[in-house]
């Protein structure tokens, strides 16, 4: 049994991983217990908990979570069919350009965002949304580049020319990739989004009040917003996988 612990690819069944998950994060609880001078203790994160939920934060978290779903669709399109396009030369400099786009930060940027947004909501998304999408755009140029020969002649002795091989063997043969891109993506998000909320703080969201917290140096309630932020974090990452088997259920499951 112990052997199966510590070498590397060894099977497991599901009854022994959970108690290995179970051990592990009572270890790490009892660890968290022991250092409680350094950090809030479980139980001052749980009373910041309670009184951030009176004070709003359900609400700060749908706000930002419906900022994300919105920047994430929109990203994945766009990110899509840049991609898509970037299978004819002449949009190719204007793929690659889009992917170096990834090397910009938000500084710089915002003014010209700002000028072409309507409202902070809507700032607040098209800035997620560049953040999302040219990141998403690298993965996806690469992935075009995956395409071999070999599908390309494949695709050909079944009479498929032009946009419609781009079709079948990016669009629809890649779209598996595309949702598990979705699926990393929408967790780099919400590392991005308190940068983007707190930009726009009047529009409000669990990121702005993280970073008011922060300011206060308010340590418990910090870490109460990050533990919510973690846990709808996972749950949405495996709601995101959920949808991944659904809708390609030929292909082997991930984690």
């Amino acid at each position: 049994m112990l052997k199966t612990l510590v070498v590397p690819f060894q099977a497991m069944n599901g009854w022994s991983v959970k108690m290995l998950v179970a051990i592990q994060a009572l270890l790490g609880l009892a660890l968290w217990f022991t250092i409680g001078g350094l950090v809030p203790t479980p139980l001052e994160v749980l009373t910041a908990l309670g009184k951030l939920v009176d004070r709003g934060l359900l609400n700060e978290l749908w706000i930002s979570s419906k900022t994300l779903l919105i920047s994430l669709g929109l990203a994945t399109v766009i990110a899509t069919s840049i991609a898509a396009l970037s299978t004819a030369w002449v949009f190719r400099p204007i793929a690659n350009f889009a992917s170096g786009m990834r090397f910009l930060g938000f500084a710089g940027l915002t003014f010209v965002f700002l000028l072409i947004s309507d409202g902070a909501f809507q700032l607040k998304v098209l800035l997620l949304t560049f953040g999302i999408t040219v990141f998403m755009t690298t993965a996806l140029l690469s992935e075009v580049r995956a395409i071999t020969q070999d599908e390309l002649d494949y695709a050909s002795t079944l009479g498929l020319t032009g946009w419609r091989t781009v079709l079948e063997l990016f669009i629809i043969g890649r779209f598996h990739i595309v949702l598990d891109l979705m699926r990393q993506n929408a967790a780099v998000g919400w590392t991005i989004l308190a940068m983007v909320e707190g930009i726009t703080r009047s529009e409000g969201g669990i990121g702005a009040m993280l970073l008011v917290e922060n300011k206060y140096l308010n340590l418990s309630t910090v870490f109460a917003i990050q533990l919510v932020i973690l846990l709808y974090g996972i749950l949405q990452d495996q709601f995101l996988a959920v949808v991944r088997r659904w809708l390609c259920p030929h292909l082997n499951p991930t984690n």
